[in-house]
């Protein structure tokens, strides 16, 4: 067990009684917690699995504005969405980056009943947009963001202009491509690690914060007893106040720590969205670095950008009855095969060029609405009155996690009758922090300091930011350090590096979360053994426990993400 984990365990059996009891290591249970800790608020943040592992794990990797949120008359969502995708250009520069994004028009007047119906609480299905609404809206996205502007301002194309920059780009079903407009939002390339860096970051500045993943959290009387999930050990814990940040999942964490005052109707109806990641060189260059931005034939607005060498294309957008662990089925997968064969129809894109594919429940506000895209994306919080109050974070998206953990955070406060001290809108984020104006110069320096070579520093610093240099001296001293094998970037001091330093617990946490490996395509059974002896010396396991473990991770690739053990047999094959 990490020395890290270990000392946040210590810290839980020691405490006895916090302020706050945040449940939920997502991402706005993350934000709600690092915002406390920040305010001198004693908190202790728990999750049963890891920290970012669940619907925080299965976004659309997009940080944007939400312009199709105009068309519901939601523009305080979209101002606090465009002021919190700006500050997240600043505050993680070395996660979060412009995506200059393009929307194909086959119209002039299409779609300019959508925003009509939707001021009027319509539940139908919008119309495709045609250029004005287009234009309307993109202006709206410019003004909003005018007095700050960090991204350039949208533009127009005619068909002739557009087909020179994409020259296999269609209308989709609704006709000949006339326009083409292009405006700009932002991506995040691992959002998973960027939780993480937020618990850092607050255990760095408040010591007395604690975080545990791999935990689990039951009511006692009128406290609460914390379970260890990976020894058993049970540690009675009391608080003044818990806050329910379990997403999908709120409502049932109500029924099981609430105690009374449960609401008679649930807070939280899901939605599911599923993404594929694609290895299609063609179709990769054919983005020319754009995200197209598009309608399928059922009104459904799809995605299509490059991600991480390979391509990022969603997503569905399906209600949901039972809350459960969630993958992408193949019906979805060849939805969404499909519907780029609506835009680029000259590139062949099959089942067999999907590397990885991922799904994940949207936690929405309870909502009847026929069609789930009029559904708001926006957040609130509930009390529920009891002993403890419970306050509940009902809804949100990943670009307003901030914005939603300051509200939160607002509500506890009063509860615990505390005042704010510190704002986090211009607070800088783990590997953001010294973030330098000339990126190459640092990536130079880095390989200079630690004798590594250029490949190596600038795949540092494009995962770790300025942690880098953490990186690159723990590996200097980790014994017998190297690549994980000639084609891989990972060393086996980084393996060590994110079991010690950044709460890697199991596999999964490493290949699925702190790393890219797997959403890259990049895992295979070879790398993966690596991977695993790694762990076993850190840990202590056996061959026995280490197998055990393999075969877990194996298991959970193949029922969850589109890789099957015979995918990663033949990544070894094709390396030899």
């Amino acid at each position: 067990m990490p020395d890290q984990r270990d000392d946040n365990l210590n810290k839980v059996r020691n405490a006895g009684h916090v302020d706050v009891i945040v449940v939920g290591g997502g991402i706005n249970g993350i934000g709600v917690f690092r915002d406390l800790a920040l305010q001198g608020v004693s908190v202790l943040l728990v999750d049963r699995a890891d920290f970012c592992s669940g619907c925080s794990a299965a976004p659309s990797r997009m940080i944007h504005g939400g312009l199709r949120y105009l068309e519901n008359g939601e523009f305080g969502l979209v101002r606090e969405s465009l002021r919190e995708r700006d500050a997240l250009l600043v505050n993680a520069p070395h996660m979060v980056r412009p995506l200059p994004t393009t929307i194909p028009i086959t119209s002039l007047f299409s779609g300019m009943l959508n925003a009509a119906v939707g001021f009027i609480g319509g539940k139908s299905q919008p119309a495709q947009r045609g250029a004005l609404p287009v234009k309307i809206g993109l202006s709206l996205y410019d003004w909003v963001t005018r007095d700050r502007r960090l991204t350039p301002k949208h533009v127009f194309r005619n068909a002739a202009e557009t087909a020179a920059t994409w020259p296999g780009l269609k209308g989709g079903l609704s006709g000949t491509l006339r326009w083409s407009a292009t405006y700009f939002d932002a991506w995040i390339s691992h959002p998973e690690r960027l939780g993480v860096e937020l618990i850092l970051d607050a255990q760095r500045d408040a010591p007395d914060a604690i975080a545990l993943n791999h935990a689990d959290i039951v009511r006692v009387g009128d406290g609460f007893a914390v379970t260890d999930l990976l020894t058993g050990e049970r540690i009675r814990i009391g608080t003044s106040l818990v806050v329910n940040a379990t997403g999908a999942w709120l409502d049932e964490t109500n029924r099981a720590l609430a105690g009374a005052g449960l609401p008679t109707e649930p807070f939280v109806s899901g939605t599911k969205g599923s993404h594929l990641i694609i290895d299609k060189p063609a179709l990769r260059d054919a983005l020319n670095g754009h995200m197209i931005f598009f309608e399928n034939s059922d009104g459904r607005i799809c995605i299509v950008f490059p991600y991480l060498g390979n391509v990022l294309a969603g997503s569905t957008d399906i209600r949901v009855d039972k809350v459960t662990r969630v993958r992408c089925e193949t019906e979805e997968r060849d939805y969404i095969l499909e519907s780029l064969r609506l835009i680029f129809p000259e590139i062949e894109v099959t089942p067999d060029d999907v590397v990885f594919s991922y799904s994940g429940i949207r936690p929405l506000p309870r909502s009847d609405h026929d069609f789930t895209g009029r559904i708001s994306r926006g957040h609130s919080v509930e009390r529920l009155d009891g002993n403890p109050p419970q306050l509940c974070m009902i809804g949100g998206k990943w670009t307003t996690f901030r914005a939603f953990a300051e509200e939160a955070t607002t509500e506890a406060l009063k509860c615990l009758g505390r005042p704010r001290v510190r704002d986090t809108l211009s607070l800088r984020i783990g590997g953001g922090a010294g973030y330098p104006e000339d990126p190459d110069t640092f990536i130079s320096d880095l390989s200079a300091d630690h004798d590594l070579s250029k490949d190596r520093a600038a795949y540092l610093f494009d995962l770790y930011g300025t942690r880098a240099r953490d990186v690159a001296a723990f590996c200097a001293s980790y014994p017998g350090d190297k690549a994980l094998d000639e084609d891989c970037s990972m060393t086996t001091g980084e393996v060590a590096f994110l079991l010690r330093q950044e709460f890697a617990v199991t596999l999964g946490d490493i290949v699925l979360r702190r790393t890219a490996l797997a959403i890259r395509g990049e895992i295979s059974a070879r790398r993966l053994d690596r991977i695993a002896e790694i762990v076993a010396a850190e840990r202590g396991w056996d061959d026995a426990r280490r197998d055990q473990e393999m075969q877990k991770l194996v298991a959970e690739l193949d029922a969850y993400y589109g890789v099957s053990p015979a995918m990663l047999e033949n990544r070894d094959r094709r390396r030899e």
